[in-house]
């Protein structure tokens, strides 16, 4: 292990509990050890995704939220006590490894619950959800502090809050508690004065509106999280570690509009003067821990940071929040192993919180002990699969059942909770594989085969492996795609599989092989109109095409709004046209994602015309017609096509095995799974 990493691999203490390291995985929606979107279980998938993340030295695992009653039938968490003998065994084997583990307990979720676009109506017309009660109790699901919109269908509200239930739920938290306690569990978290939740949403000034003894004063909006401990503590003794999951900044400006990075905005949350308070005031009522970082769900982009967001972007704020507290605070959200180790040593914050980094690679603590970084397979903070809720004009949560009711998978690595179904088994016989194509999809099949004992030739037609993921790679604030790309190839050569470069495959029948498979990818897709040959394809400007200083981009989707930010990034000016009534108006793109872009792009003011259209690429501009007909010509020094793509399937392979773009074009999620679940069968 590198000498920067030691801060991390010593021990702390939080209360009277003593943990190994500083390395806490933090909750993900989806990990509970309870199951999530059904009746509430010992959830052994879960479980066998902890196994093996404590195996790999993690010092404390925090799993997802447990619900305190059930989304589905609405029993309480604290009903049935089976549930519990089993997690007494599980947390035996926990404990042989020398790790440590809350339980992290949430009262829900309010105008924040990702409702699909399936339950909107049972939301919006009391009636309904009336019928939907015994099975689904939304109106519970979403009730709020008072009567605000929901997050997802801002056209819907969700009702107040009743004191009775907010007394159901104190009570629960300290019964589940008490019943954690008895089975071994190490502490419990509570969920959570953070993200916008339903306890955060409480205490934020814009979120509650109440006129009881739980809104209006500072005490009384923080009145519900404190009873919450002050009952666990009474059910548990006042030695049982509670931590708290706190935002210290809401980042916030109003429903719906979250402020980015270097933006100067109103705080309708709760500002860093508050948080001095409230930090203390909360560990004063019985917290032992804060695990924090920042944000809201209208904000969401800073609890749940994609790749646009700064590295250990929220460290600079927990680190100051620590100031007013004596407990320990531990800091999350795009954090490094060194610059964590670095804080920790300096005293500015006492563990690094990691989450997303444990579903992409669940040995990864053991790789950095070990002095292997480079085998660490990163995280790309796409959320394609742990977390792929996508909301835009039109759509509430616009997500599968499947996805919604199993998250926490993982887009890079098929087998995270999915025991068994992506398992990579011996093959009965030894074949020869050809694998035309060397991208992300090419190299995933080949790796599969080859662990299965097959004999692999991969075919490139380019001097390197990499194929279209190269060129979305390429802006600087993809460095985690670049080391994604670097982990395959010295996957490829650690396998021993052959790569033939410059080897373009015109006519599969001639390849020395007993299976083919076509890797090939896709192609852009073409506009027709006047002056279209004054254009460049997205692929062209990411691989370095030059382009001038104001740039009109045809096509606002994920890849034309990261073209765009990253124009931004280099001092240039774009302005995006899209067809659709919204960018990134797209299934399987997480709203953490899609809604900095927007929020981004407001703040620097960017020029976006949506339901609007490209009619001529004049030589020094564009003209759009807007959705009212009207004609707008704006200056274009250079014009950047971005409108899809069409899969460029080998001619002639019909027989083979066809996986990838090449198939079907989707993201990385659907190449390596696909890739995978082709691997498996050869």
């Amino acid at each position: 292990m590198q000498e920067k990493y030691s801060a991390l691999f010593t021990p702390w203490k939080i209360g009277n509990v003593e943990i190994k390291n500083r390395i806490v995985m933090c909750p993900m929606g989806g990990t509970s050890l309870f199951g999530w979107m059904e009746p509430n279980h010992f959830d052994k998938e879960s479980a066998n995704l902890f196994r093996q993340i404590a195996q790999n030295n993690v010092g404390l695992i925090i799993p997802g939220i447990a619900p305190l009653r059930d989304t589905i039938l609405g029993k309480w968490l604290y009903q049935g006590k089976g549930k519990f003998k089993k997690l007494k065994e599980f947390m035996d084997e926990i404990h042989s490894t020398g790790a440590k583990l809350f339980v992290q307990l949430t009262a829900g979720f309010g105008r924040s619950f990702a409702i699909t676009n399936a339950l909107v109506p049972f939301l919006k017309y009391k009636p309904l959800g009336a019928l939907m009660k015994p099975i689904i109790d939304i109106q519970h699901i979403c009730a709020s502090p008072s009567e605000l919109p929901s997050r997802w269908a801002e056209d819907v509200m969700c009702r107040a809050l009743t004191k009775k239930e907010i007394e159901q739920f104190i009570y629960a938290f300290a019964e589940t508690a008490r019943l954690c306690k008895e089975a071994g569990v190490d502490g419990v978290e509570v969920h959570a004065v953070h993200e916008g939740y339903l306890l955060d949403q409480f205490t934020l000034p814009y979120t509650n509106k109440r006129t009881d003894e739980y809104g209006g004063s500072f005490e009384n909006r923080y009145r519900f999280p404190v009873q919450v401990v002050q009952a666990i503590k009474k059910a548990c003794g006042k030695d049982y570690p509670v931590s708290l999951r706190y935002s210290v900044i809401s980042k916030t400006k109003g429903f719906c509009e979250g402020a980015v990075p270097g933006e100067e905005y109103t705080e309708v949350g709760r500002d860093m003067a508050e948080s001095e308070r409230a930090a203390k005031y909360l560990q004063d009522a019985g917290y032992d821990m804060l695990n924090a970082d920042n944000g809201t769900y209208d904000a969401w982009y800073w609890a749940h940071p994609p790749a646009y967001m700064p590295e250990n972007c929220n460290l600079d704020d927990v680190a100051h929040i620590k100031k007013f507290v004596d407990i320990p605070v531990v800091c999350a959200g795009r954090m490094r192993p060194d610059d964590a180790a670095e804080a920790i040593k300096e005293g500015r914050i006492d563990a690094m919180g990691v989450a997303r980094q444990f579903l992409t690679d669940q040995q990864w603590v053991t790789k950095l002990m070990q002095g292997r970084e480079a085998e660490i397979k990163p995280c790309i903070c796409c959320h394609n699969a742990c977390f792929d809720m996508a909301h835009y004009k039109g759509a509430a949560n616009d997500e599968k059942f499947e996805d919604a009711s199993h998250m926490a998978r993982c887009a890079l690595n098929p087998c995270t909770m999915q025991s068994g179904k992506y398992d990579v088994t011996p093959a009965k016989k030894k074949r020869k594989i050809a694998v035309v194509g060397g991208g992300i999809g090419g190299m995933e099949v080949a790796l599969t085969a080859k662990k299965r004992g097959h004999d692999v030739t991969i075919y490139e037609k380019s001097d390197r492996l990499g194929g279209v993921f190269i060129a979305a790679a390429a802006p600087d604030f993809k460095e985690k795609d670049k080391q994604l790309i670097r982990w395959y190839i010295d996957e490829v050569k650690k396998s021993g599989i052959t790569v033939k470069f410059n080897a373009e495959v015109k006519d599969v029948s001639a390849l020395d092989a007993d299976k083919v498979v076509v890797a090939t990818g896709s192609k852009a897709r073409k506009l027709r109109l006047p002056g279209i040959e004054r254009s460049m394809e997205a692929v062209d400007y990411l691989l370095g095409a030059p382009v001038g200083e104001d740039v009109v981009i045809i096509g606002g989707g994920l890849t034309g709004c990261e073209i765009a930010y990253d124009l931004i990034q280099k001092g240039k000016r774009p302005v995006i046209v899209e067809m659709k009534n919204d960018l990134i108006a797209v299934r399987g793109v997480c709203l953490a994602n899609s809604s900095y872009l927007r929020d981004y792009f407001k703040f620097k003011k960017t020029p976006v015309y949506l339901e609007s259209g490209v009619t001529e690429i004049g030589k020094d501009s564009v003209t759009i017609r807007e959705k009212d007909g009207k004609l707008v010509k704006v200056k274009a020094d250079s014009v950047i096509t971005s409108v899809g793509y069409t899969p460029s399937p080998l001619g002639g392979a019909k027989k083979s095995l066809i996986v990838g773009d090449a198939s079907r074009v989707g993201n990385l999620r659907t190449v390596i799974w696909q890739a995978r679940r082709v691997g498996r069968k050869l």
